[in-house]
């Protein structure tokens, strides 16, 4: 009976610190050993996490190499489908065209809002779906239709390769038209400095990309912000995609594999995510 006593206590505290050891095991040591090269381009909002993640793997292993590039989420599926690159970045999720065409395999890590703001000068700060539909089509143009200044509405779009704006287009504007008069600008960034320098300016940006250079507007009520995103209440959302052709080759999952990691959704937070487990 001792004996049996002792083993099942050896056993326990054996799984107690195998358990323990499971848990907090360093999310960088599969990379140990490894040498290789992971290219990765497409949507935009996702280059901050994409960045401090490479960052954070390269200085643990400087023989591993990743670049990142921006261009969209039309561009991510194109060059991860033709090869160019080992990730697809999509603000969106893939079409079952574009899955069945290019074999893609999808990894969501994240969820977020995108939010319409304007220039912290502008007195404008809730607008309703239909007032937003009117906006971006051009059929409300003066901000004092609004309650804000005499002054000419200028609209901030994205280009039609942009997730960002798919999301935009679809959950805020319900797929309705975009001024032809429209600026059109290439990033998440861009968008952010440009409204940042137009008091008259409108756009909108991923809710991870707000700060206080630019003010976020009240959608039908509600706020853009992780928490209403987080809670469904704010409805302009949409899941961060990486994107592979087939199955992803050994060094670039884990690379998405440390996406899921603790680190890597502390990563995913701190730039305005919700991370996704």
């Amino acid at each position: 009976m001792k004996n049996t006593r002792t083993f099942f206590l050896v056993t326990v505290i054996c799984f107690v610190f195998c358990g323990l050891s499971l848990s907090f095991a360093d999310p960088l040591d599969p990379f140990k050993g490894e040498k290789g090269t992971v290219k990765i381009s497409g949507g935009t909002a996702h280059i901050p996490v994409m960045k401090e993640a490479a960052r954070t793997i390269m200085t643990a292993n400087p023989n591993i190499q990743i670049t990142i590039a921006g261009g969209g989420s039309g561009v991510g599926i194109k060059q991860a489908g033709e090869g160019l690159v080992d990730i697809g970045n999509t603000g969106r999720k893939p079409t079952e065209a574009e899955i069945k065409r290019y074999n893609l395999k999808l990894f969501m890590w994240a969820v977020d809002g995108v939010a319409l703001i304007v220039n912290p000068k502008n007195k404008v700060r809730s607008l309703s779906k239909a007032q937003a539909a009117d906006i971006f089509s051009g059929k409300i143009d003066n901000w004092n239709v609004l309650g804000g200044e005499n002054r000419k509405i200028n609209i901030y779009t994205r280009d039609e390769a942009s997730g960002t704006r798919e999301v935009f287009w679809e959950k805020a504007i319900a797929k309705g038209a975009i001024a032809k008069s429209a600026n059109v600008v290439v990033s998440n960034g861009a968008m952010k400095s440009a409204i940042s320098q137009d008091p008259y300016a409108i756009g909108y940006v991923s809710v991870g990309h707000i700060d206080k250079t630019v003010t976020p507007v009240t959608f039908d009520g509600v706020s853009p912000t992780i928490e209403t995103v987080k809670s469904g209440k704010y409805t302009i959302a949409r899941g961060l995609y990486s994107n592979t052709k087939g199955e992803p080759a050994p060094l670039t999952k884990k690379f998405l594999n440390f996406l899921y990691t603790g680190e890597g959704q502390k990563i995913i937070a701190t730039n305005g995510f919700i991370p996704v487990k």
